[in-house]
């Protein structure tokens, strides 16, 4: 070795050290023991050394190097020292250093590469070291296979998050399955969200398998026909010269796949992913692909033509299940061109369009909802112009309760706006007419109250609408329930009335303590408030308050 190298490996083998002393400082054995999915923890490891800096990271991205420690001389290397002499020094020393580790540590299989700055210019980009235990990987393909058959194929229950998030990633390993089987593993990932529907965990599960399939297209995929032009944050691809589909069996199995994950994103991420569900078609065009062009135009071709398309003199209605969009171009505002539009939404749904989409409004009127905090929005658009027609109401009813599905999403509204399918419509029926009361406590029954919280806005305008009474009590009560601890009403004047506190407290005997609880914080500010009135109050009335604040606590 030349000797001036001496120092500069040795700075890097004390980097080494850093990051073995890290990841050793873990309870490993209690981690994989989680899940039999996951084999160890760490597979990566990447040696970045650059202007006389080294750092060592689990990350395989262009991480800054500033805090990092800076080599007291700075020579300059060359491609052939780095390959002829660095390399080979660091293989062996961090081949030692990993068998000293415990067996947890340590993925089935791990990787450890280096980028290093070279006098030439650039980067130099090399494997240092690829290390595979194979006990470990026929073990894990052995619990993968068990997993898949008795949680997934004969399984009844829905399943962790956990082994959603490894199994996402096994099925795309090429190391664990080198023939790559797109229908296998869409099956197994349609087969992961219908044990979970209904579940609150659903989104997570869906976010998870979307993640890795959109880590293969970029990662394994991409990158054999493409060129990353972009930036990290603003990705662009341009094809390699020469670069076509593939017409053998795993170019079209890759096509699917591809396909597969470019409607995932579409359907399921926030519209700020959007774009690269659409850059993974743009690609898969480019390439010669004849289905990504016919999904971009026309959507899946899963619903027949006759479902997805109405056109006559009086409104327009297109939808592509792949971008979860429905197109209604208003030729005549009328009742009878919202009321087809609405049997249009209706059977869509009815036939397995996604519940999570959005409408695009082309329409001369723009009227909204009188609620605070809804996303200004073409589906809250469409809807608030319906309503001003009563005779399409029992459609509004009938779309709402085709629509609304806990966990499902209009997707043209996030963060504080987001909301269940159907919201639009029943808060509109339920401000309107009291015979949709039923409408709106089957509604709140199914908000996910975690992941929303417009209901407040609406909770609001009915009690201001309708004011408390005998009559409303028990349909302001639902929705106070289902609503957030945000939610402000002043009603605590109009409770002091005896008999709507009776009438409380005949709601309130068939819920749990913290549902009690809940509506006492909403409408006195909590127990020790109305504790405080209860001790002011007399008679029947400090009875009621007294067994209002009882079954607001744990027994």
């Amino acid at each position: 070795m030349e000797h001036s190298l001496e120092p500069v490996i040795e700075e890097m083998k004390q980097e080494v050290d850093k990051w073995i002393a890290c990841i050793n400082d873990k309870d490993a054995e209690k981690i994989v023991k989680r899940t039999t999915l996951q084999a160890g923890i760490h597979g990566y490891a990447l040696l970045k050394y650059e202007g006389g800096r080294v750092d060592v990271t689990d990350y395989p991205l262009d991480l800054s190097m500033q805090g990092k420690s800076r080599l007291s001389t700075s020579p300059g290397l060359t491609e052939e020292q780095v390959r002829e002499q660095i390399v080979p020094e660091l293989a062996h020393y961090m081949q030692h250093k990993l068998k000293a580790l415990p067996p947890a540590v340590l993925d089935y299989r791990f990787d450890f590469e280096g980028n290093f700055q070279v006098v030439s210019g650039g980067t130099v980009k090399v494997p240092i070291l690829k290390y595979m235990d194979q006990a470990k990987k026929q073990l894990l393909l052995e619990r993968i296979s068990s997993y898949i058959s008795s949680k997934l194929e004969a399984g009844k229950y829905p399943t962790k998050p956990l082994e959603t998030f490894f199994l996402a990633r096994h099925l795309l390993d090429e190391e664990l399955y080198p023939v790559l089987d797109s229908g296998r593993i869409m099956g197994l990932y349609e087969r992961i969200q219908e044990l979970n529907k209904g579940s609150k965990h659903l989104a997570e599960h869906r976010n998870t398998l979307t993640v890795a399939l959109r880590n293969w297209v970029e990662e394994q995929w991409l990158p054999r026909s493409f060129e990353l032009t972009g930036s990290e944050w603003q990705k662009e691809y341009k094809k390699k010269s020469g670069a076509v589909l593939e017409q053998s069996g795993s170019g079209q199995e890759a096509e699917k796949l591809v396909i597969y994950a470019a409607v995932s994103i579409l359907r399921y991420e926030p519209s700020y992913s959007r774009s690269t569900g659409l850059t993974f078609l743009n690609c898969l065009t480019a390439l010669g692909s004849t289905r990504a062009e016919q999904l971009i135009r026309e959507g899946s071709g899963a619903l027949p033509e006759d479902i997805t398309r109405l056109r006559d003199e009086q409104v327009e209605c297109t939808a592509n299940d792949v971008f979860a969009e429905v197109s209604i171009h208003m030729r005549q505002e009328s009742g009878e061109s919202y009321a087809q539009s609405l049997q249009f939404l209706i059977k869509l749904l009815e036939q397995g369009f996604p519940r999570s989409y959005q409408i695009k409004l082309k329409s001369a009127v723009k009227r909204w909802l009188p609620l605070k905090g809804l996303a200004k929005s073409g589906t809250h658009r469409f809807f608030a112009n319906a309503l001003e027609y009563p005779e399409v109401y029992p459609l509004l009813g009938e779309y709402a309760r085709a629509a609304m599905e806990t966990f499902e999403w209009y997707t043209d509204a996030e963060g504080e706006k987001c909301c269940m399918p159907g919201s639009y419509a029943v808060f509109g029926l339920g401000l309107t007419d009291r015979a949709y009361f039923p409408l709106v406590r089957q509604y709140m029954e199914k908000v996910d109250v975690e992941h929303q919280s417009v209901q407040n806005a609406f909770t609001a305008a009915l009690y201001g609408h309708y004011g408390i009474n005998t009559e409303t009590l028990p349909i302001i009560v639902s929705c106070m329930l289902y609503s957030t601890d945000s939610l402000k009403l002043k009603m605590m004047k109009e409770m002091g009335d005896e008999q709507l506190l009776r009438l409380l407290l005949e709601q309130v005997r068939s819920l749990q303590y913290y549902q009690t609880e809940h509506l006492v914080y909403l409408i006195w500010g909590g127990k020790d408030k109305l504790k405080k009135l209860a001790d002011k109050a007399e008679g029947d009335k400090k009875q009621v308050f007294e067994e209002l604040i009882q079954a607001a606590g744990r027994g």
